[in-house]
């Protein structure tokens, strides 16, 4: 069971992954050209990210929507949902018109399904995760609770190959005209496969034993608003998951959407380079997040989590060294090397969160712990380190940026308790 339900989780937060990651290496490739033309591209640019950094915005009203209906109706139903809103924004996408065609209209529109995207993605994560950790047992949880956080490389993976691949065999010209478009109408058969699984695994055996404890003592006032149980009672929890997050979120998009405006625009190499760099990474990544999850079992979450965030402030600087040579071969071994010591923040992200909260509230507090911090976190990263690119002609600060992010993580761990094989059910009991 434990298998079937880890095969449909990473399955569908893979194609959820796709469908994000997609908007953000269209938007430092194309979206820039097509929705908001301007004479300075790396201004064009900014305004792209800043339309994706508008669907973080959604994330997490969509983790409080989904996590109050997921604590109260289960993990299951919201998990279909978040699949269906955000294939459907995704291939709405493909079939936009540009700013040529219908002028300010094209970019209000691109926002507004963008907005769609993210309030989808802020449900998906938590019920994803829980459902996972909530099925499997105390002593590989960190292990099988990975597996839903490799549907981000996976979701990457994807992305970024097909763009590849379209990069390749198309010239500039049609690709820009007409084949960009191919990844994002994609979505809809990856959206049918991953529903198709989802339906068929079983709700969180957890979740039906609370749910039945609760009936039984006639308490449904505490399914009611689980957010403001959460926030009455959790608060330090949810604060120390947005710490968590910092490090972990900002690096990745610093290394996987940022590269592609640095090699583009900052080192005049061809975008075949950051892709295919991005793309051999994620595969690494893909296999060392499960490995990190496992570590995390073994010696605990805030030890593995300490060891990304530690090694992350001090690559970052050799990151950019690396990229700096202009060499593909050393670009990809920076990019490879960044995704390794963060998936060590990754991997055993999903049991920590998890761990942190009981079963009443624990889709609302690991989703908008999770979320609230990609508002600050992730969906400033690109804007922030290409307005440092803009000003500075320098990568030296935006690696500053990412160490001041880690040491804000490390802080968060330092401050958390070690929460390494806890008894989810057992945390209910004593009202955790």
């Amino acid at each position: 069971m434990i298998k079937k339900v880890v095969g449909a989780s990473l399955i569908g937060t893979t194609v959820e992954w796709y469908d994000f990651f997609l908007y953000g290496s269209a938007a430092a490739l194309v979206f820039n050209k097509l929705f908001f033309p301007t004479a300075d591209p790396l201004t064009g640019t900014l305004l792209a990210f800043t339309t994706y950094a508008i669907g973080f915005l959604a994330r997490p009203l969509g983790g409080l929507v989904f996590g109050h209906y997921g604590d109260r109706l289960g993990r299951k139903k919201l998990l279909v949902l978040s699949l269906l809103l955000m294939g459907g924004a995704t291939m709405l996408m493909g079939v936009l018109p540009t700013y040529a065609a219908v002028g300010v209209a094209a970019p209000l529109l691109l926002t507004f399904l963008r907005l769609v995207q993210g309030f989808a993605l802020g449900g998906e994560w938590g019920g994803a995760v829980l459902i996972v950790s909530e099925h499997g047992d105390p002593a590989r949880r960190g292990f099988w609770a990975s597996w839903p956080q490799a549907g981000v490389p996976c979701g990457n993976l994807l992305a970024t190959g097909v763009l590849a691949v379209l990069a390749a065999v198309q010239s500039d010209a049609d690709f820009l005209a007409w084949g960009w478009r191919i990844p994002f109408l994609l979505s809809g058969v990856l959206v049918v496969i991953g529903l198709w699984i989802r339906l068929t695994v079983s709700e969180s055996p957890i979740f039906l034993a609370a749910q039945e404890k609760a009936a039984q003592q006639k308490e449904p006032a505490l399914e009611k608003a689980p957010a403001l149980e959460l926030l009455k009672h959790n608060w330090r929890e949810v604060l120390i998951a947005m710490g968590a997050r910092f490090a972990e979120n900002v690096s990745y998009y610093v290394i996987t959407a940022f590269i592609l405006v640095y090699v583009v625009t900052g080192l005049g190499l061809s975008k075949s380079v950051g892709l295919n760099a991005v793309l051999i990474a994620s595969a690494v990544h893909l296999v060392t997040i499960p490995v990190w999850g496992h570590l995390s079992d073994r010696f605990g979450r805030r030890v593995i989590y300490l060891v990304g965030a530690v090694g992350m402030a001090g690559w970052i600087f050799a990151f950019f060294a690396l990229l700096d040579t202009k060499d593909p071969v050393l670009i990809t071994v920076a990019t490879t090397v960044g995704l390794v010591l963060h998936g060590a923040m990754y991997g055993p992200q999903a049991a920590f969160f998890s761990e942190l909260f009981g079963t009443r509230v624990r889709y609302s507090g690991a989703s908008v712990g999770y979320q609230l911090a990609s508002i600050v976190a992730g969906a400033l990263a690109p804007l922030i380190a290409t307005a440092l690119l803009q000003a500075y002609k320098s990568s030296f600060p935006i690696a500053i940026y990412v160490v001041i992010t880690c040491v804000i993580t490390v802080a968060a761990i330092a401050l958390a308790r070690e929460t390494r094989g806890a008894d989810l059910e057992e945390r209910d009991r004593v009202g955790v």
